[in-house]
């Protein structure tokens, strides 16, 4: 019974057109919910769900609130299901167990929404100079290969480009993933950077149980640096691990697409040789490209349409601007304001 609750689930949101990713992510913690109750979700309680929780803050790894969230959330969305009288399920459990599921997650048990961040407190934009580090670090490696004369000189120079493309262009780990060597586009606006003057990202993040967006990232001229490093690579260093037609802008020796993991991989050992945070990920790269570009002075819309940002409060998140930054504001304000009174220092 329970098997069959779980394959008319799968079914149910397979028909939403949901990321079976998503969907296998869902069943999985159902199952594991069902493994931590040793009971069928005719038998559950509210009791059971608030133990699970609980047991999962009190570990040497406590979830994040963000985390316990989507927990509570997958089990009510399961849980309406098999409550919902539509689909017959409390009127079989009736029937042959003399008992019905119920709902077990309501407002008393589950995480309240009270702020737009509840991830890492740590997580946050990298500054110039940690970008510059890391970036460096990416280089280094390269010529640390290539002074040893060992193997993995090429995969080094695709790492070190992939890290600056992904900051340069404010990319998600998916989106640098997707990259195609026909994505990188020209903008007639700006002809000096070629092939280079804008990148067409076609594996944006979706929204529910929708396709990939699409969007093109334009080049800015602060980040044109990254044009020189990108024509390098495609031009010289790639052909270099004989990709044939592989149309992938990242491939491996093996002439295949490089992995999220291999992509997390790079970022982590440019990390460690860097002597950054451990708290630094992939993604602190997409706030630092935000944040930077707000510190540049581009209009939010401009930094909101780059980044495929669906809301300006979303962009907001992700902006950690610098304490100098923010006095510069503020003196530029008072000089406005106060010009009579106000000495330049």
């Amino acid at each position: 019974m329970f098997a069959a609750m779980l394959d008319g689930w799968a079914t149910q949101q397979s028909a939403r057109f949901l990321k079976a990713g998503t969907i296998q992510a869902r069943i999985d913690l159902v199952r594991r919910f069902a493994r931590f109750t040793g009971q069928y979700p005719w038998q559950w309680q509210a009791q059971e769900v608030e133990e699970f929780i609980s047991h999962l803050r009190s570990g040497p790894r406590p979830l994040m609130v963000s985390t316990a969230r989507g927990y509570q959330n997958g089990l009510r969305l399961f849980m309406e299901y098999v409550t919902d009288a539509r689909y017959s399920w409390p009127s079989v459990c009736q029937e042959r167990f003399g008992t019905m599921p119920t709902q077990i997650l309501h407002e008393w048990n589950t995480v309240v929404h009270t702020s737009e961040y509840e991830g890492n407190p740590g997580r946050r934009p990298l500054t110039y100079d940690e970008v510059q580090a890391l970036l460096d670090a990416a280089d280094a490696r390269v010529e640390e290969i290539r002074a040893r004369r060992r193997k993995g000189t090429v995969a080094a120079m695709r790492d070190a480009a992939l890290l600056k493309t992904v900051y340069a262009f404010g990319l998600r780990r998916r989106e640098a993933w997707g990259l195609d060597v026909v994505d990188l586009r020209r903008n007639p606006r700006a002809a000096d950077y070629g092939t280079c003057g804008a990148l067409f990202v076609r594996f944006g993040k979706s929204s529910r149980g929708g396709q990939p967006k699409r969007r093109t990232v334009l080049t800015v001229p602060e980040m044109d640096w990254v044009v020189p490093v990108l024509q390098q690579w495609v031009s010289e260093a790639r052909p270099l691990l004989s990709p044939g037609s592989h149309a992938a802008l990242w491939v491996t020796e093996r002439r295949g697409r490089l992995s999220w993991r291999g992509i997390n991989e790079a970022f982590e050992q440019a990390r460690i040789d860097a002597g950054l945070p451990e708290v630094l990920d992939l993604h602190s790269l997409r706030h630092s490209y935000v944040t930077h570009l707000v510190e540049f002075g581009y209009p939010e819309k401009f930094v909101q349409d780059q980044v495929g940002h669906s809301y300006a409060s979303t962009t907001a998140i992700y902006t950690g601007v610098s304490d100098e930054f923010r006095n510069r504001l503020v003196q530029q304000s008072l000089k406005q304001r106060h010009a009579s009174l106000w000495k330049s220092q």
